[in-house]
């Protein structure tokens, strides 16, 4: 095993155990990064020296605090905080019930809110950070069964831009990216017609790739002078709400 480099940036991504966060935490650790994956459920990652797996509810904010205690205590600075926990529960909104949109807010939108605040005083304190929100093109656009979806997605765009305006003033960069559809447990019970349909959206005829979306994520956390964007990771056209 060898030795952390205790001056190398450090990143948490939530939602680590999905293959978005499969994806996003071997390409922070390819890059140098020591990456501290926070997963909800079994975590296919194994602790290194500059790989931390750690359980992670990100609606639980007493359990978010102590993540980001012990990941401070551990390396001793958060340079990046990539929100990429999400959950989708789709029904037309007529016959939605109440625990499927809280569940989605929840999770989507206050598990950013509550990652960032928690992270927030060390970047501030540092003059420096970044925060990655994943985002959906449902913020954009919409789509039918999808309302809380759509709901918690595009609030985490109104998130991003506030946050960036309050904590531009210590370095603090916020941005959020929209992924695109991506081969994923979420997308799997999607069927091969849906999938397409999906494809034929996009001036490019099709979808984008996790790693694509990963190495994106990478570069965008090591800029300096971006903050408050929305980025677009397909081809997909389509105007803002």
């Amino acid at each position: 095993m060898t030795a952390a480099n205790d001056t190398a940036p450090v990143a948490l991504v939530t939602g680590a155990a999905g293959g978005l966060g499969c994806a996003l935490v071997s390409e922070f650790a390819a890059r140098g990064w020591r990456v501290a994956a926070a997963h909800h459920h079994a975590t296919p990652h194994a602790e290194t020296e500059s790989l931390w797996p750690v359980a992670l509810d990100v609606t639980d904010r007493a359990r978010v605090e102590e993540v980001v205690s012990q990941l401070l205590a551990r390396w001793g600075r958060v340079d990046a905080l990539i929100n990429n926990a999400g959950v989708t529960e789709d029904a037309l909104l007529a016959q939605l019930d109440e625990a499927a949109w809280d569940r989605v807010l929840d999770v989507n939108l206050k598990g950013a809110f509550l990652c960032s605040q928690a992270v927030l005083r060390a970047m501030m304190k540092r003059r420096d950070g970044h925060i990655l929100n994943l985002g959906s093109f449902v913020a954009r656009v919409g789509r039918a069964g999808q309302a809380n979806y759509a709901a918690a997605k595009a609030g985490l765009i109104g998130l991003t831009e506030s946050l960036a305006k309050e904590v531009g003033s210590r370095n603090v960069r916020v941005n959020v990216i929209l992924p695109g559809v991506l081969a994923t447990p979420m997308t799997a019970k999607l069927s091969g017609e849906n999938l397409r349909a999906l494809a034929e959206e996009n001036a490019l005829g099709r979808t984008n790739t996790v790693g694509e979306v990963a190495r994106f994520a990478a570069f965008l956390a090591g800029t300096q002078n971006i903050s408050g964007q929305v980025f677009q990771l397909d081809s997909r056209i389509g105007r803002w709400c």
